[in-house]
């Protein structure tokens, strides 16, 4: 067999193996999605949405989740919110004020390459022993700094990852031109402007759908959560605890909470992606 009939008959397997990957991914992706409105959606009722549980509701009883909706998205958009607060700067100080190559920039990603594989339970119990020591009971408060530090290597790696896609030319025009690392760090956020709304999406992903990490530190009520010092409800804990049951209708609840989750994530994937797409018209 020649060198061009290997290529060729390499390449053919290639696109078989992405074909193959794509369709598994794909077919996975409908199934999940099937299966959570399959079985959530006859047990999905606006009294399940807009009021709290009642007596006995995890035995089958009347009330809702709306405690745990609600628990969700201030956990997750606080928590996402200083993540990046927190994981953009840092990202723009690794790329543009510590020197390329460096021993701190190479021992700073490998870190965060750590810290984004580190499982979130290990984030619950390091944020419990902090809470200990800070006199914090489990609270929404515990987790949001739980799901804070959690997010932050994800901000930071995805941030870290789109500093790369700016050409390198355009960094020295800038300093060529006589530009201060402030003003170079602008036109870097400038650029990847859009992309910084995935490295939200990601995070803020991460934040609403992680149950081992508020596990520990967040607690869990049947009232509205109103204070931050308070122990609040989350929809990833609601649905184990629903799905914990023996009772058939409790296990219907727990998927029409799961198809809950999945809408409020499917609404911030099309936000983000208007507002990504928005941004893309502008950029330089």
């Amino acid at each position: 067999m020649s060198n061009v009939k290997k290529r060729l008959f390499k390449e053919k397997v290639a696109k078989v193996c992405m074909q193959l990957a794509g369709i598994t991914i794909t077919g996975s992706l409908f199934f999940i999605v099937g299966t959570i409105l399959y079985k959530g959606a006859p047990y999905l009722t606006w009294e399940m949405i807009s009021e709290t549980p009642k007596g006995g509701f995890y035995i089958g009883k009347d009330g809702g989740i709306l405690n745990a909706i609600l628990g969700s998205l201030y956990l997750a958009t606080v928590s996402t919110a200083l993540a990046t607060a927190i994981g953009v700067p840092i990202s723009i100080y690794l790329n543009v004020y510590v020197k390329a190559g460096s021993f701190l920039e190479r021992f700073s990603k490998l870190l965060f390459d750590v810290l984004f594989g580190i499982p979130s339970i290990v984030y619950g119990a390091i944020a419990f022993s902090l809470m200990v020591w800070m006199g914090i009971r489990a609270s929404l408060l515990g987790g949001i700094i739980t799901i804070t530090l959690l997010t932050i290597p994800i901000v930071v790696r995805t941030i870290d990852e789109l500093l790369k896609t700016v050409p390198v030319d355009l960094k020295n025009i800038t300093f060529s031109l006589g530009a201060t690392q402030w003003e170079t760090a602008k036109m870097f956020l400038r650029y990847i402007k859009p992309g910084i709304f995935t490295a939200i999406l990601l995070a803020f992903g991460r934040a609403i759908g992680d149950v081992a990490g508020v596990l520990l530190t967040t607690g869990f009520s049947d009232n509205l959560p109103k204070y931050i010092d308070e122990p609040s409800a989350t929809l990833p804990l609601a649905i184990f605890f629903q799905l914990s049951s023996p009772i058939p209708e409790v296990q219907g609840r727990a998927y029409a909470s799961a198809l809950i989750l999945t809408f409020i994530i499917l609404i911030i994937v099309i936000c983000t992606h208007l507002l990504a797409s928005r941004q893309q018209k502008h950029k330089i």
